[in-house]
C-alpha cells in the first residue's frame, strides 16, 4: 500500500497533464474550435466577395459592350446626346455611383491556449504536491521516519541455530 501511493502521484502528474493537454493546450479542444470558427467566418467571407465579383464582372461587361447601357450610364454622369436638352434642377443632390461593400479586413487571430511547458510545470507541480502530502502523511503515522532508529544491542551468550549434522 505504500508503494502505491507513490505510483498515484505518477499518476497523477500525468493525468493532469493530459487533461491539461487536451482541455486547454495548443492541439486542445478549445483551439481546434476557435480555428473551425475562423474558418468559417473566411469561407463566408470569401463566398461574399466572389458574389461581389461575379456582379462587377457582368457590370464591366455590360458597360464594354451593351451600348444602351453605356448610354445610361453617361447620362448619369451628365453627358447628353446630340440634340438632346439639358435641365438643371438645383436642390436635389448630386448622383452617387453605388459602391459595394467589401466589408472589413479579416485577420488570422491566434488561438488561446496555454503552451506545453505551462502544461507540464503544473503537472509536476501538482504531483510534488501530492508527493509532500503522502510523506508528510505517512511521517505522522509512523510509517517513514526520517532518522534511523536504533536498533538495541544485545548482551550476554549469542545464540546461533546451526543445523546438526
Amino acid at each position: 500500500m505504500k508503494r502505491a501511493k507513490y505510483l498515484l502521484t505518477l499518476f497523477l502528474g500525468t493525468l493532469c497533464y493530459v487533461v491539461l493537454s487536451v482541455t486547454v493546450g495548443q492541439n486542445s479542444i478549445r483551439s481546434i474550435s476557435q480555428m473551425e470558427e475562423q474558418k468559417r467566418l473566411v469561407s463566408r467571407r470569401t463566398t461574399e466577395i466572389q458574389n461581389i465579383n461575379s456582379e462587377l464582372s457582368l457590370e464591366l461587361n455590360a458597360l464594354q459592350n451593351d451600348k444602351a447601357v453605356i448610354a445610361a450610364y453617361a447620362r448619369k454622369l451628365d453627358y447628353v446626346c446630340e440634340g438632346e436638352k439639358l435641365v438643371k434642377i438645383n436642390g436635389l443632390k448630386p448622383f452617387q455611383t453605388a459602391l459595394y461593400d467589401t466589408g472589413k479586413i479579416l485577420r488570422h487571430e491566434e488561438p488561446v491556449f496555454l503552451s506545453e511547458k505551462y502544461c507540464k510545470i503544473i503537472s509536476v507541480f501538482l504531483a510534488a504536491l501530492c508527493f509532500i502530502i503522502f510523506v508528510l502523511y505517512d511521517l505522522n503515522h509512523g510509517n517513514f521516519a526520517i532518522t534511523k532508529k536504533k536498533r538495541p544491542i544485545i548482551t550476554g551468550i549469542p545464540v546461533y541455530d546451526i543445523p546438526q549434522v
